[in-house]
């Protein structure tokens, strides 16, 4: 046998050895040749965010089908902190919190995923992601080396990190790259030890292969304080811009390596108060096809929004509340719907890639239940009792959500008045201390409600001695920029005329705990009359029932409440969101059909804040097949943050 002949049969053995252990996964950046590389092939990532906290578990599938066939190779995902570690130490990864499920799913469809862990993940997400028991140390600044911070990031990633390893590439799993923080370029602190000790970090428990990036606007400017080295600097920033400008801020950072777009915006987030943010398919189309044409990797975000269900909302500075819907105007709608976008993008991928073939999984039908009459429950002072589980906390002046042991929701307040007010007298809260909103009762009667920046008094009369009473909602923390340490409830003292109020009684309201528990009862005869425009803050509840004769329902829907002015909605003990018709843009509440029944009576809570459309009749809900999410409104909400532009709120 001659040595050519050996030398071939050990190359084929060798071959097939290395095939049957498998060849070693690898992920890199190709510095030289611009790109990233795949087990060594130059590879270009196209990919949409999700993220699976704002998407029933049931419908992770149905969604990442409809990402693949568009087109995409990856997704991109938060990890938000907060809704996993609810207390210190108490972790939740089970049900809709199951991330490694979520990761199992998007490999078995074949993508890929580009993981943004955080800590802080921003995301018009409650605090960015941040939990607010953080906030146990007032003078605690986030996003630093303060050792407090520090030690509290560091129990959660040691607890995260671990988890996720198995999941790298490099392992076996789909994610490929995993991001470091998010826009640090774009907060006030500026603090390079703590990217530094966060570098270490994620290398001590993720190894030495994985590429770690960051994430920031498309400037000089926020690339010097994001950026630092062992990461890979990537930008974000939206259509109908100069591309090659934009990706000549990244050059400024990374003289080599790929092209990446973090957060390409297909659409744009919402305020209540301002109108639905919405972006032409052909601009969108239009700039991902420079991007592509230029060999870039893009993230679009969002591909598809979700729901902000509960309190998981954030907001902005100057304050103002994102609402439930996080439908963005994205590819795929808050239900998941096909839209003319998705069609449009998939359109422009065909010209740079191949696209699956074979059906896209087809819009989830939805269907119009109808009318269902809603009965007078309790006020909230009449129920306090089965609302409080941990009973009245005394103190001399009002704590804050987070002193009281609480971190959504809403607080009851109460005091009487110090002195006699027959003349209306003004309540005020004269350090604006109102987070966020606040309803004023006097002696059982609606008097006005309060809201941080827009309303800091109302007049009130009332005899010395009369009971006050101050409902105050935590209607979401700010996520970005410089005030995301943003304190809930009665943040500083309110005062009556001249006199400083004090010796209050504070009760945390368990009320998502009461409702699945169903402690709320019939409404008692009040004798106070309420004054037409305002009423006290009451529950109201309704049942109706799925045929389950009919083929393929429970089906998803959408709730409206016509005439309802503000208030918070629970379906069978899930709290479906808040809703603001009277201050839109949203008026329907998108309603998944994994919370629906056709097994037993399906239960409608609605706390409604102000004002229930019953003084001419009985009161009702309607639930529809048809989102309503821009009605026209009067926009009082100056818009801190450009379309497409991460404006520094400095």
């Amino acid at each position: 046998m001659s040595v050519l002949r050996c030398g071939c049969i050990l190359q084929l053995l060798l071959l097939l050895l290395g095939h049957s252990l498998g060849a070693p996964r690898s992920f890199s950046v190709d510095y030289k040749n611009d790109c990233f590389r795949k087990d060594g092939e130059s590879f270009r990532y196209i990919s949409g965010s999700i993220h699976y906290s704002r998407i029933p578990r049931v419908y992770w599938k149905d969604r990442l089908l409809k990402m693949y066939m568009a087109g995409l190779n990856a997704i991109q995902t938060y990890i938000p902190w907060n809704y996993h570690e609810v207390s210190p130490g108490q972790y939740i990864f089970t049900g809709d919190r199951d991330v490694e499920y979520f990761l199992k799913l998007a490999q078995d469809i074949g993508l890929l995923v580009i993981l943004r862990p955080g800590p802080y993940v921003c995301g018009e997400w409650d605090m960015g992601g941040l939990p607010a028991w953080l906030l146990n140390k007032k003078d605690i600044v986030l996003r630093s080396s303060d050792p407090d911070y520090i030690a509290a990031v560091d129990k959660w990633m040691g607890k995260l990190l671990p988890m996720m390893k198995p999941y790298l590439y490099q392992n076996g799993g789909p994610i490929i790259t995993v991001q470091v923080e998010n826009e640090y370029g774009s907060y006030f602190a500026c603090d390079y030890n703590y990217l530094r000790h966060l570098t270490k970090l994620f290398r001590s428990y993720l190894g030495k292969e994985v590429v770690l990036f960051t994430t920031d606007g498309a400037s000089v400017g926020y690339l010097k304080c994001g950026t630092i080295q062992d990461l890979y600097a990537t930008v974000d920033f939206g259509p109908g811009g100069n591309v090659s400008a934009a990706f000549a801020a990244q050059r400024h950072a990374e003289p080599h390596g790929p092209l990446v777009n973090s957060e390409f915006y297909t659409g744009w987030l919402d305020h209540w108060g301002s109108r639905h943010s919405v972006v032409s398919s052909t601009i969108v189309a239009k700039s991902l096809s420079e991007m592509l044409a230029m060999g870039a990797n893009v993230n679009m975000y969002m591909f598809i929004g979700g729901t902000n269900f509960g309190y998981w909302n954030g907001a902005n500075s100057p304050y103002g509340a994102q609402p439930t819907s996080y439908d963005y105007d994205a590819p795929l709608s808050e239900a998941g719907d096909l839209t003319e976008k998705y069609f449009a993008i998939q359109e422009v991928i065909k010209m740079y890639h191949k696209v699956p073939e074979g059906p896209i999984p087809p819009t989830t039908p939805k269907y119009a239940y109808g009318t269902v009459v809603m009965k007078k429950l309790q006020t909230v002072t009449d129920a306090l009792d089965k609302l409080s589980f941990s009973g009245p906390v005394k103190s001399k002046y009002p704590q804050t959500f987070i002193e009281l042991k609480q971190a959504f929701g809403y607080v009851l307040y109460r005091t009487s008045l110090p002195v006699d007010c027959s003349a209306p007298t003004p309540l005020s809260s004269p350090l604006n201390g109102i987070h966020d909103r606040a309803y004023v009762s006097v002696a059982g009667v609606a008097v006005g409600i309060l809201e941080r920046n827009k309303v800091l008094t109302v007049n009130v009369t009332g005899k010395t001695g009369s009971q006050l009473d101050i409902l105050v909602e935590n209607m979401g923390r700010i996520n970005y920029g410089k005030e995301i340490n943003d304190f809930k409830g009665l943040v500083s003292n309110l005062t009556l005329g001249a006199n400083t109020l004090d010796n209050w009684i504070m009760y945390s309201l368990s009320i998502d705990e009461a409702i699945s528990q169903g402690l709320l009862g019939e409404t008692k005869p009040r004798e106070a009359p309420q004054p037409a425009t305002l009423s006290l803050p009451t529950f109201y509840k309704g049942t109706f029932i799925i045929p389950d004769g009919i083929p393929d329902l429970p089906q998803d829907t959408y709730i409206k409440l016509p005439k309802w002015r503000k208030g918070q909605v629970w379906i069978n003990g899930f709290n479906v969101g808040r809703y603001w018709p009277a201050r839109g843009p949203q008026v329907t509440l998108y309603v998944p059909a994994n919370i629906l029944s056709t097994a037993a009576p399906n239960n409608v809570t609605v706390l409604e804040l102000e004002q229930a459309p019953c003084s001419s009749g009985p009161c009702s809900v309607e639930f529809t097949a048809t989102p309503i999410l821009n009605a026209t409104v009067h926009s009082d909400y100056k818009q801190p943050r450009r379309l497409f532009v991460k404006d520094d709120l400095l």
